[in-house]
């Protein structure tokens, strides 16, 4: 018996060689890893890893839960599935399985102006915030290239370390794919007010290169001098190893309900994966988040170890730490039609509807909103506006009530 090879070892292929077990299942688990590291939680490394030349990574499990769960780790390269053959090609020598699972996550986007240069970063793995983080002791001006989610992380975190940072977002406002307007405000003036010099609808017309680095952005005011850049621009699938074998991808691994692929006994799960979604009235997508890759390992986990049938349904959540900020969201909210707003001082809640119901529900620094939401999306409801204008306890109170 082959058992389950699992390529990639992230949050999602981590969580699922343990849950294999924990479900039951009595074959072999292989989990193939890319890097030497063991398997370690990644978004820590935009914010603590960056400010401290003494952090260390946060492993997701220490080497005895694999060793206890009769996990087989390898390091090395995949670069060949055998479908006929039921063999995934590792450094050269074949490695068989009886079911193979896909979890190779996403690489981050770059700018072709920008690839070759020495002090031009990117930041997904360990390497890439180790390298990043030797760099910034002679590094004082820093450009931060993306508004989204990795880019305000490490820019609040540098500004934090007393760098002057500069952000350059095309779109009218941060977060613009992912938050309402009312979050983007609130967070553009928590980034202003930590001396960020943030552009939004930046039009770029070039970098000045001297040598193999890049010392100056050239935009429509003029240039702004950097020892360091940071691109944030998204990640694409790393769908290769899956289109050479024939499997059917889009903008991921297209996979059905259950995390099947095209090709018999392969599967994919967690960034890499395009799956059908409940609230996206079954249209495929790909979301990059530690809470879909765990949720869908688990799944996959009770699939594999009892042939359960039942297709992966969850609400999917999100979170930013943002220097004082701390961003929730659950939920899709790219479908909605109205919003409804409750804000003080210190919090914020953007409730979205699609033709009146309760889709999704962003909130700044209100945990307590965030867990109900979660909550009353699961179960289907949605409170009334007036109860969700009350705040957290009058949707609990109203929870309660019709449970």
């Amino acid at each position: 018996m082959s058992g389950v090879v699992i390529i990639g070892a992230g949050h999602g292929g981590s969580q699922l060689a343990v849950s294999l077990r924990a479900e039951g299942f009595a074959g072999p688990v292989t989990l193939i890893d890319a890097g030497a590291d063991l398997p370690y939680h990644k978004p820590p490394l935009s914010k603590t890893f960056l400010k401290s030349s003494d952090a260390v990574p946060q492993m997701l499990r220490a080497t005895s839960a694999y060793d206890e769960a009769g996990v087989t780790r390898l390091t090395g390269t995949v670069t060949a599935i055998d479908k006929a053959a039921r063999t995934v090609t590792l450094d050269g020598r074949a490695v068989p399985y009886d079911d193979l699972v896909l979890a190779t996550g996403a690489r981050n986007r770059m700018l072709p102006g920008l690839a070759s240069a020495v002090n031009v970063h990117t930041l997904r793995d360990l390497a890439d915030a180790s390298r990043m983080r030797g760099a910034l002791p002679d590094a004082q001006r820093v450009l931060v290239v993306g508004g989204g989610f990795i880019g305000l992380e490490t820019a609040a975190a540098l500004a934090g370390m007393g760098r002057q940072v500069t952000v350059l977002e095309a779109a009218p406002r941060v977060l613009a794919r992912v938050a309402a307007p009312e979050t983007s405000q609130r967070v553009e003036a928590t980034l202003r007010g930590l001396g960020i010099d943030l552009r939004t609808g930046w039009q770029g017309k070039g970098w000045r290169h001297q040598g193999d680095r890049v010392i100056e952005a050239l935009g429509p005011d003029g240039e702004i001098p950097c020892d360091l850049i940071l691109v944030g621009i998204g990640a694409e699938a790393e769908t290769a190893l899956a289109r050479a074998a024939g499997i059917a991808c889009n903008l991921g691994i297209l996979t059905d309900g259950r995390l099947a692929t095209s090709a018999p006994h392969v599967w994919a799960l967690g960034d890499v994966a395009e799956t059908p979604h409940w609230q996206a009235d079954g249209a495929c997508l790909r979301l990059e988040s530690v809470q879909n890759a765990t949720d869908q390992a688990r799944h996959l986990a009770r699939t594999l170890a009892k042939g359960e049938a039942a297709e992966f349904r969850t609400v999917p959540w999100f979170w930013s730490d943002i220097g004082a900020l701390k961003l929730q969201i659950a939920g899709l909210s790219d479908r909605a039609n109205r919003r409804l707003v409750r804000a003080d001082d210190a919090r914020l809640a953007v409730f979205h509807f699609r033709d009146g119901v309760l889709v999704a529900v962003e909130t700044l620094n209100s945990p307590a909103d965030h867990m109900l939401a979660r909550q009353v999306l699961e179960a289907g409801r949605t409170p009334p506006d007036e109860v969700l204008m009350q705040g957290a306890a009058a949707i609990k109170a109203w929870v309660a009530a019709v449970a």
